[in-house]
């Protein structure tokens, strides 16, 4: 009798493990394939650097770059806002093992950095 209250929830357990989740799949052209839908659509994320929380937004560009702005940054942190926008698309929107480079220089306008880059 025992054996069955054992038995029972250990079987429920397994049961409930062994149904496929449409929300976690681990296998490399499934990375590919989320990489490749990031990409075509518009993405803002908070990304914290240097002890301070930023706010990246990028959206596909015609030219086949990408527009890109940083907010919470003051006039003076250029350098800062070429390296959080360029890892964060590397993060976010680059395939595997692609970099990201600069195509316009940064320009601050209305308290954001603002450029165009793209995945090489």
């Amino acid at each position: 009798m025992n054996r069955i209250f054992v038995f029972l929830p250990v079987a429920l357990v397994l049961v409930a493990c062994s149904q496929n989740s449409s929300g976690v799949r681990i296998t490399k052209d499934t990375q590919q394939a989320t990489a490749a839908v990031v990409q075509a659509q518009s993405k803002s994320e908070p990304v914290f650097y240097n002890g301070k929380v930023y706010q990246i937004d990028f959206a596909p560009d015609p030219a086949g770059g990408y527009a890109m702005s940083v907010s919470g940054m003051s006039a003076s942190q250029q350098k800062d806002a070429v390296a959080v926008s360029t890892s964060s698309l590397r993060q976010f929107a680059c395939k595997e093992k692609q970099s990201s480079k600069l195509l316009t220089q940064p320009t601050y306008s209305d308290s954001k950095w603002r450029m165009t880059a793209h995945c090489i």
